[in-house]
Formats: structure tokens, sequence, C-alpha cells
């Protein structure tokens, strides 16, 4: 008997090649709960137009109302602003002032949810029908037209030259100040209250309509300017817009920064088109907003840049050829622009010996007088007489001179580029805020308008949340300030850096890319 070996064969098991994953990083504990908190915080959206809604109810007891007559004094209603009535108007206020802070950082925490041009006409709405808020800034814009309507010279003479109703509107501190504005300013301010009269309430309503035009052209281009340099408009329409400095100030405030900020944002905007005309047409646009705010000349040395890599571009003109050439005629198209301005005006070149602006406001927002107000304690220690205002004095010149030099470096460090150059001139107008001799929260517009265009590294993300949300809670609804009071600040800094970095954190979660860094 032959035994057979029966031998079965069985196929070799197949050994697929994989490429090892990346582990994926779990959320830490508090991005969880970031994230919990957001899906059942309010919709932004209609928790900021309460806000709104609330400040404009507020605004008129607790706001920068008129010291002589108003519409509460129309409807019978001026105990709203003077005792309990005033408590309670204040309550009002600081709820909505509140409400609208934490509405925004809700809406950075939901950014790729929320309909953020919706949120724009939200928010904004209700500030139309509000009083002043933050500041009596547009009864001295008032006042300053009337002087010009009336025949005086409000680049010699101060207020109290013409009086009336507007001059029982305007602070006692800036009745015998000269005005530091350009003619465009003045020219607005004469056509207001030629069609108003002497009805103050009627010229701040067409001053509010005038900031709301100039708010929307902001927000028009600020999303098209990050477009054209590869940023994130969404980010930028919530940071330059949607921020509680620029819709308390601009709107709230009626600040000529908002026509001002506008005129610049959309002369940027067409220089970043890159082609002559539109770059002719640009310069034209910023050297008007000059005409109004002598500010506005710090974009136009980046738009000489632009048009030295246009020139390049389509005609091969050598670099320092196409800059000494450009530069040539820009400065002579703004010279001609501002001529222009003055002349039509009826002003005079008196103007120009008046953009120094004063020194009489202190505060810490200005690096000097923030310095000043650390040095003098301490120097007192050794010498009772020390002096703040000679502490001060030296300060503020350093501080120009740093300043100055703040403006030549960012100048030529941010030269090679469309993003670059919008770059330079947020370092510039931020050399100007920390270094200037005065500064106040709606100066902050300029570079607000612009950081968010151009996906700023993380660290400057959080320190403009964080500053934002300070800023924006630091003022009372009438303009009074509480900087020197460390009871409030240090809480209100704390919680606003607390929150900055929560934003961020879930800005960067949701958009991986802008955390590799800049293209």
């Amino acid at each position: 008997m032959t035994a057979h070996a029966s031998t079965s064969l069985h196929s070799a098991p197949t050994i697929t090649a994989t490429t090892p994953r990346e582990p994926q990083r779990e959320p830490a504990l508090a991005e969880k709960f970031v994230t919990a908190l957001a899906r059942r915080l309010p919709e932004p959206t209609k928790l900021g137009m309460v806000a709104a809604l609330l400040i404009a109810l507020g605004s008129y007891g607790a706001g920068a109302i008129r010291y002589k007559g108003g519409v509460l004094r129309a409807l019978h209603a001026d105990f709203l602003s003077y005792g309990h009535g005033a408590s309670f108007s204040n309550t009002v206020m600081w709820c909505g002032l509140i409400l609208f802070v934490g509405a925004w950082c809700i809406a950075g925490l939901r950014l790729n949810e929320v309909d953020l041009k919706k949120t724009v006409v939200a928010w904004v709405a209700p500030f139309v029908v509000a009083a002043p808020i933050l500041s009596r800034d547009v009864y001295s814009y008032l006042m300053q037209g009337a002087m010009l309507r009336d025949g005086f010279n409000p680049y010699k003479q101060g207020a109290a030259v013409n009086p009336g109703p507007y001059l029982l509107e305007v602070s006692h501190d800036w009745r015998n100040t000269t005005t530091p504005y350009g003619p465009l300013h003045l020219w607005l301010g004469e056509g207001v209250t030629s069609l108003v009269g002497e009805n103050v309430t009627a010229g701040v309503i067409v001053y509010k309509l005038i900031s709301i035009a100039g708010f929307a052209a902001i927000a028009w281009c600020v999303p098209r300017i990050a477009r054209s340099i590869g940023g994130d408009p969404r980010l930028a329409l919530w940071l330059g817009v949607l921020n509680p400095v620029m819709v308390f100030h601009m709107v709230g405030g009626m600040h000529n920064e908002s026509v001002m900020v506008g005129l610049v944002s959309i002369g940027l905007y067409w220089a970043l088109r890159e082609r002559p005309a539109w770059i002719v047409a640009g310069v034209a646009v910023i050297s008007i907003a000059v005409s109004l705010k002598a500010t506005a000349v710090i974009a136009l040395p980046f738009v000489v840049w632009i048009a030295v890599r246009t020139m390049k571009k389509l005609w091969g003109v050598r670099p320092v050829v196409g800059f000494f050439l450009s530069g040539f005629v820009l400065a002579g198209e703004t010279l001609a622009t501002l001529a222009v301005v003055t002349v039509a005006s009826g002003t005079s070149w008196d103007w120009v010996s008046q953009v120094t602006g004063n020194s009489k406001v202190i505060n810490p927002l200005a690096l000097p007088s923030l310095l000043a107000g650390f040095i003098t304690p301490v120097g007192r220690l050794f010498d009772a007489d020390f002096s703040y205002n000679h502490t001060l004095d030296i300060l503020r010149t350093v501080s120009s001179l740093a300043m100055l030099a703040g403006l030549v470096v960012a100048w030529w460090l941010f030269r090679k580029s469309k993003r670059a150059n919008i770059e330079g001139t947020i370092a510039a107008y931020g050399s100007l805020m920390v270094f200037n001799s005065v500064t106040l929260p709606w100066y902050y517009a300029s570079p607000l308008s612009l950081i968010g265009t151009v996906r700023p590294p993380r660290w400057l993300l959080v320190l403009t949340i964080a500053a934002s949300l300070t800023i924006s809670l630091a003022f009372a609804g009438s303009g009074n300030h509480h900087l020197y009071n460390g009871w409030i600040m240090v809480p209100l800094i704390t919680v606003s850096f607390v929150m900055a970095v929560v934003v961020e954190r879930s800005y960067i979660r949701t958009h991986p890319e802008f955390a590799r860094g800049r293209n």
C-alpha cells in the first residue's frame, strides 16, 4: 500500500503598505469647553442688535447729551438725565455696552457661521436713532462749521467768539481752542450748519448720516482689501468693522475719523489694483482725506511703493527711476488736491500750522503720558518738587523722535509687496498711536480697520482683540474715562486678555491654514 502525501497549498497573506497617519491631536479640555460654550451662547447678530438698542435707549440720559434743550426736554423726560433717572439710564447704557462687546466675542467664536454683512446692518441700525455717545466732539464740529459760516477763522479763533446755541454745547475745555482739522472738515461743518441753521438736534442728525456714510465705506472696502492681498475677508470684517471700538466711536461718537478712514480705505483699495489710473484716483481720494484730517497722510508713502512696482511691471521702469518719478507725480497730485479743497472751502492755509493738534488731553493711551505717570511718583520720593509737566514735556519730545523713526523704518521695511505695504501702513499708524503726544480711542480706527486684512501674527491678533475689549469698556457713555481707576482697569484688562486668547485659539482651530504662518 503506497501512501501518498497530499499537500494543500494556501495563499500567503497579503500585506498592504500603508502610510502611517499622523496622530490627530485631541482637543484640550479648555478647547472642548469653549466649543461647547460657543454652541450654547446666544446668536450674536440678535444679541448685538439688542445691545445696540439698549445703548440707543440709554444714550438719551447717559450719553454725551445736550447741556441745554434736546430730545428729553422736548418730551418732558429730562428726569432721565439726572438723579435716579440718570442711574437708570447709565445702567441701561452699560448693559448695552457690555452685551455688545460680548456679542462681538461670540461672533469671533462663530466666525464661520455668522452672516457678517447682515450683522453689520443689524448692529449699526439702532445707532442711527441714538444720541451722541462717548464724546462731545460732534458739538465742536457744529460750532466750528458755524464759525466759518459766520465769517470767523477757526484756525485763529476759539469757539467763544461766536456765541449761540452751538457754543452752549461745546465742552468748556475747548471753547477757546482753535481747530486742528483740515479745510474739508470746516467745509462740511459749514454746509451742515447752513442747512440746519441753529438747530443743534438737526445738525447732530446730519452728522450721524455723514458718519454712517464713512462707516459704510470702511465696511465695503475692508474685506475687498483683504481679498486683494490674500487675507481672510471674514476676519477683516469682524476685526476691522464690527469691532466695538469702530462701531462705538465711528457711528456712536460720530467722529470725523469715520469719513477719513473711509476715504483712506477707498484710496488704498483702488491703489492695490496696480493700474496707473486707479493709483492716481486712489491718491486723490487719500489726499481728500488728508484735507479732512492730516493723519491720513500716513498712507500715502506706501502707495508710492505700489506705484513703483506697477511702473516696473507695465513699462519696465527701473525701481530707482520709478521711485523718484512716482514720488514727484503723486506728491504734486496731493498738493494740488489740497489746494483745490482749501480754496474751494473758503478757508486758508492756516490749517497747516494746526495739524499738530493740542496737548491738553492727558491719558495713558499715549506712551509719554503713561510713562510720566509712572516716573513722577518715583521722582517725588527723592524730590518733592519733581514736576510731572516737565517730565511729560521731555517724554513727549523723545517720543516724537521715536515716532518719526518708526514711520521711516516702517516705510522702508514694508515695501516689497502689496501685503507688505498694507502691513507697513498698519505699523506706521501704530507708531503714531503709541508715540503721539495725545491719543484718544477713536484714533485707533486707522490701524484697526486694516489689521484683519493682513492675516496678523497670533500675538498681534491677541493684542488687538484685548486692546479693543479694554478700550471699548474704559469710557462711560458721557465720554468720561476710567483709565486711572485701578479697581476697574486691572480686572478689565485681565478679562480682556483671557477672552482674546480664547477667541484667537478658536479662530486658529477653525482656520488651521492661518496657524501655519503667512503665504
